[in-house]
């Protein structure tokens, strides 16, 4: 009759036994220590989390800071993003059901919450907690090293990460400051596109900007006008031109400086950026987009001497100077 007692007993111990598993997920490492939420506790326990809480404050000598303490709500976010939901012992989740942060107790405290809640469930839960603690000390102490070439790795990682994050920031802005195509078509009312791109050209000139364009009026002058500040504009272009001295006066009072210069040996359109890009356009700037054009980056950084220097050699009529 005794045995069969005994072994109802041990099967009960068994059934009433918490997985190891189960307690170390409900482990978390906050400010340092590893700790369990009052909820858990709470619902390890079978009370509510209210009553835990109870049996604390009317014992507060027993649970000093370093035996528990209140997360802050940076903390408990934390901890809701661990497990998703945090329950209260009452059924509900997160902070809704909670009208304050929870606490929280280290090896220490939930030793001690033992011998307040005085109950056999929770003597016993707790030393399973207890046991499922000394397991994972022994664990981090036994896989000490392999933790220490774990972080090494992954500072590695993080340092390779980081540079190679910063080659990437450095190509892609070079991309970006080199993204204007050697060469490109526009095609039939492709006038934003071709707007855009020649935007984009003269917004890349630090010093100057030279434009040779037989056609030039405030539509050109519109284009120009996005350029950087304290950007110099050269404009050469034939004497009969739309543009007047207002005009000059006028777009020099807000976007200084243009000056126009006349010539009339030029039959392309050529833009040159600080006096050592030359782009070939097919179009007058005025004219961009409304029918099919090329615009072309010269490669060859001879060209853009060759011909300033043929352009001071002509002498042109100046209308605008510094």
């Amino acid at each position: 009759m005794m045995d069969k007692d005994n072994e109802k007993m041990d099967m009960t111990v068994v059934e009433d036994e918490i997985p190891l598993s189960q307690i170390q997920n409900l482990v978390y490492v906050i400010r340092g220590q590893q700790v369990m939420l009052d909820s858990d506790l709470a619902m390890l326990y079978q009370v509510e989390t209210k009553q835990l809480n109870r049996a604390v404050k009317r014992n507060q000598q027993r649970f000093p800071m370093d035996f528990c303490f209140q997360l802050t709500e940076d903390e408990f976010l934390r901890c809701q993003i661990g497990t998703s939901k945090i329950n209260d012992g009452n059924g509900s989740e997160s902070r809704g059901g909670r009208r304050y942060l929870p606490y929280v107790f280290n090896e220490q405290g939930i030793a001690m919450l033992s011998a307040v809640l005085r109950s056999e469930t929770a003597i016993r839960v707790s030393i399973q907690i207890m046991n499922a603690f000394v397991e994972m000390r022994k664990f981090i102490s036994s896989n000490a090293l392999l933790f220490e070439r774990i972080s090494e790795v992954e500072l590695k990682q993080i340092d390779y990460q980081k540079k190679s994050e910063e080659k990437f920031e450095q190509l892609f802005d070079y991309l970006s400051e080199h993204e204007q195509s050697q060469q490109k078509i526009f095609y039939d009312g492709q006038i934003y596109d071709a707007f855009r791109l020649l935007v984009d050209i003269i917004q890349s000139a630090e010093k100057s900007v030279l434009l040779i364009d037989n056609y030039v009026d405030l539509n050109t002058l519109n284009i120009l006008a996005k350029k950087k500040k304290n950007v110099d504009v050269r404009i050469y272009t034939l004497e009969r031109t739309t543009l007047s001295k207002t005009d000059i006066k006028l777009f020099n009072t807000q976007y200084p400086f243009l000056s126009i210069e006349y010539i009339g040996n030029f039959h392309d359109r050529f833009l040159i950026l600080d006096n050592d890009r030359t782009y070939h356009i097919g179009a007058s700037l005025k004219d961009a987009g409304k029918k099919c054009f090329a615009l072309s980056l010269l490669k060859d950084k001879n060209v853009a001497k060759d011909i300033i220097g043929h352009i001071k050699s002509k002498r042109p009529l100046s209308c605008g100077n510094k």
